[in-house]
């Protein structure tokens, strides 16, 4: 089967030299010619005469030079063309391919500013400014990140009194010119939006639409200062803080479980494009969005294997080496799945991650908040609606036919999860979420985990 590192052609045409392009520019690889899509050996005519032309046509078009074989099976000849991974960037009549899974991808805008410059071993915030001075530095956040890392045991308690050229030395944030890195500034600047228009983190509340926006903030401290001052200002302004006690003693824990948010913000952070727009935080009613620019590393390709262990590849890397040693993040790509913990602890759905309009969005559902409330505008039921008493229920349950074709396949597979549930019924998971979201408590009822448990149906609407 064709992979990240096998390609199949029946015949050879010169346009495949992107495929050559793409494994160079990965992890390397072989693409068959004289085979098909299924794996069959077909065989090719001329196969003496392509691998006399093909290296010199290789060297020229690519730069590349592959180990090319004639192969033979049942009378049938056929080649293999073995390319290794290149340190340098290989482009293909001006273009740049990559393989992500089975598939050839050229690379455009910030994806293929990002790869030239992992290439080039370095990172758009490794980049210096000529006219920055110790002066754009703010101390103040320096002795913050000094603090914060030598809580987190990953600088020694000495690295406090280290004057301000030393800190930004130690941690690579001088460049070999002398000068200061964007990174620095970035981090550690008096005025971020002087080097970077859109690094500041916008919130704002919104109400039953995008057009209702009733009130806003503009954050704008450092890099190394902003989860806190995010956090800080959604717990004031933004979210609610249920009070419980434990004990005597009260407790205001956010509704969103604070660890896992303050891990999606750094996350934001760290691996935006800061090229690109501000990072947006949309609070709703009944739902948080997180916009951030920048799509997935390539060697990630896609939201599923990023909700699976894998390793770090940050976007902007002296920004996430800083954040790391000041404790804020790991090295080791768990960060999604201890979000994805601190939700099932609680018992609260697990965000939705989605790669859309060149960047990553986060939806999180305000599961507390709406209980909290009783909206009958967001909850079709009472929040304490009794789980075994489904007289309770309406007559005539008000259930469009999208709710009706959830319930029913429900019915079917009480264990079915909210990915299938979205591919039978044709709808994306996030509609499947809040459907089910409002049919809680009266029409169904979550028993267990959601890995383990299953589905209770509570009240079967008249149709």
């Amino acid at each position: 089967m064709e992979s990240q590192t096998i390609e199949y052609k029946e015949q050879w045409r010169d346009e495949y030299f992107k495929y050559i392009s793409s494994f160079a520019n990965s992890q390397g690889g072989t693409l068959y010619i004289g085979i098909n899509d299924n794996g069959v050996i077909v065989g090719i005519n001329d196969a003496a005469k392509l691998i006399e032309k093909l290296p010199n046509q290789s060297i020229q078009t690519t730069g590349v030079l592959p180990e090319i074989n004639l192969l033979e099976q049942d009378g049938k000849q056929y080649i293999s063309i073995v390319v290794k991974p290149s340190l340098q960037p290989v482009s293909y009549r001006g273009n740049f391919y990559v393989r992500s899974g089975s598939t050839t991808q050229e690379l455009k805008g910030s994806a293929l500013n990002d790869f030239l410059l992992r290439k080039m071993n370095t990172s758009w915030d490794a980049m210096t400014i000529p006219t920055a001075t110790y002066d754009d530095i703010d101390r103040n956040a320096i002795d913050y990140f000094l603090n914060e890392a030598i809580r987190a045991e990953r600088l020694p308690r000495q690295a406090q009194s280290d004057p301000t050229d030393k800190v930004l030395q130690n941690l690579a944030l001088i460049g070999e010119d002398g000068h200061i890195t964007i990174a620095a500034l970035l981090l550690f600047g008096k005025n971020i939006q002087r080097w970077q228009m859109t690094s500041a983190f916008r919130i704002g509340r919104f109400g039953k639409s995008n057009a209702d926006l009733i009130t806003q903030d503009s954050i704008t401290t450092p890099l190394i200062m902003m989860p806190d001052t995010i956090i800080t200002t959604l717990r004031s302004k933004y979210l609610t803080s249920p009070i419980t006690y434990d004990g005597l003693h009260r407790l205001e824990p956010l509704e969103i479980p604070e660890d896992a948010l303050r891990e999606i913000i750094c996350n934001a952070i760290v691996h935006k494009d800061y090229l690109g727009t501000y990072i947006q935080m949309r609070v709703y009613d009944d739902h948080i969005e997180l916009y951030n620019q920048g799509e997935l590393p390539t060697a990630i390709g896609t939201v599923e294997n990023l909700l699976r262990p894998h390793e770090s590849h940050p976007r902007n890397k002296l920004i996430a080496q800083v954040f790391y040693l000041a404790g804020f993040i790991e090295t080791w790509g768990r960060g999604y799945e201890k979000i994805n913990d601190a939700f099932e602890n609680e018992h609260l759905q697990p965000p939705i991650y989605e790669q859309t309009r060149g960047g990553m969005l986060v939806t999180i559902q305000r599961e507390k908040f709406i209980r909290a409330t009783g909206d009958a505008e967001l909850v079709n039921a009472p929040v304490n609606a009794p789980v075994n008493a489904p007289v309770n229920a309406p007559v005539n349950a008000p259930v469009n036919k999208t709710q009706q074709a959830i319930l029913d396949v429900i019915i079917q597979n009480p264990k079915i999860t909210y990915d299938d549930i979205a591919e039978t019924v044709g709808v994306s998971r996030s509609t499947v979420m809040r459907y089910i979201r409002k049919m809680r408590g009266v029409y169904i009822e979550r028993m267990g985990a959601d890995k383990t448990g299953y589905w209770k149906i509570l009240y079967v609407p008249n149709r």
